[in-house]
C-alpha cells in the first residue's frame, strides 16, 4: 500500500494558521473594517483570540488599519474586498479557501448612507437608491453566498448582518420614536435597504436551520461614526459590541433574530 503524502505544514502569511484549514483559531471576515465600527468589531474579535481578516475596498486604508492592529499585538490580516464587485468577491473567497480552508465568522458590516438630510422621501434621486441597495443588500447577499461553502466547513459558523434601527418598520411607524422625524424620514433608501437586509437574514436563517450556522441581524445603536457625521448616543466600541457578541454565540444561541445588546428589536 502506498504511503500517503504528509499533511502540509505550510502557514499563512499572518499568524500560524495552516493552509490546510486546521487552525485551532476561529477565522473571521469583517467587511468595511478599515475604519469606524467595522474596525472596532475586528479589534474586539481579535482581542478574543480570533484570527480576523480585516477587509475594505481601499487597499491603502485596509493595510494601514491592519498594520496598526497588528502593532498592538492582534492577529489580523488585510484583505482588499469591494462587495459590489463580483470578481473581487470571488477572489477573496478563493484566497480564504487557499490560506485557511474554512471561515467561521462572517460579519457583513460594509454599508453606505449617501442620502441628504432634509429632503422628502420622494425627492431622493433614483441613482442613490440603486447605489445604496448595491452595497447594503446586493453586495451582502453576493458576498454571503460566495462564502457560504467555507462557512459550511466550520463546526459552528456565524453570520452577522449589521443592520440599523431604521430597518424597523414598527419603529418608523411609532410617533414616539426618534425615527418618526423629518431627519430620519429623509433616509428612505438606507432604511429600506436595511429592512431588506433583515428579510435576507430571516430567509437565510431558515435555509440553514438544520445546520450549525447561525444567522442574525444586529442594531448597533445610534453610534458616533462618520456615517452619522459624528452624531449618536454610543461610542464606537459600544456600538461594535452587539455584533461581536452575536459573532461568538454559543451553540444554544438564537438564529434568525434582530437584536441590540441582547434585546429583540421590533421588526
Amino acid at each position: 500500500m502506498p504511503t500517503p503524502p504528509p499533511r502540509s505544514t505550510r502557514t499563512s502569511r499572518y499568524g500560524e494558521s495552516p493552509l490546510s484549514g486546521q487552525s485551532p483559531k476561529k477565522i473571521a471576515l469583517v467587511t468595511g473594517a478599515n475604519r469606524g465600527m467595522g474596525r472596532d468589531i475586528a479589534r474586539q474579535l481579535a482581542e478574543r483570540g480570533v484570527h480576523v481578516l480585516l477587509s475594505g475596498r481601499d487597499g491603502a486604508a485596509v493595510a494601514g488599519a491592519a498594520a496598526e492592529l497588528r502593532g498592538a499585538g492582534l492577529d489580523v490580516e488585510p484583505l482588499v474586498l469591494d462587495i459590489t464587485r463580483t470578481d473581487g468577491i470571488a477572489a477573496a473567497a478563493a484566497r480564504i479557501e487557499a490560506e485557511h480552508g474554512r471561515l467561521d465568522i462572517l460579519v457583513n458590516n460594509a454599508g453606505i448612507r449617501i442620502e441628504e438630510y432634509g429632503r422628502q422621501p420622494s425627492e431622493q434621486p433614483m441613482g442613490q437608491w440603486r447605489e445604496t441597495f448595491d452595497t447594503n443588500l446586493f453586495g451582502v447577499v453576493e458576498t454571503t453566498v460566495a462564502l457560504l461553502p467555507l462557512l459550511r466547513k466550520s463546526p459552528a459558523g456565524r453570520i452577522v448582518n449589521v443592520s440599523s434601527l431604521l430597518a424597523s418598520l414598527a419603529t418608523h411607524s411609532d410617533p414616539r420614536s426618534y425615527a418618526y422625524s423629518p431627519m430620519f424620514k429623509s433616509l428612505p433608501a438606507y432604511s429600506a435597504s436595511k429592512s431588506a437586509l433583515n428579510s435576507w437574514t430571516v430567509h437565510l436563517a431558515y435555509e440553514l436551520r438544520e445546520t450549525p450556522i447561525k444567522v442574525n441581524a444586529v442594531h448597533p445603536g445610534y453610534t458616533k461614526t462618520d456615517m452619522n457625521e459624528g452624531a449618536g448616543d454610543l461610542e464606537i466600541p459600544e456600538g461594535a459590541s452587539t455584533a461581536v457578541t452575536m459573532a461568538l454565540l454559543d451553540d444554544d444561541g438564537p438564529t434568525g433574530g434582530y437584536v441590540h445588546r441582547g434585546d429583540l428589536v421590533p421588526w
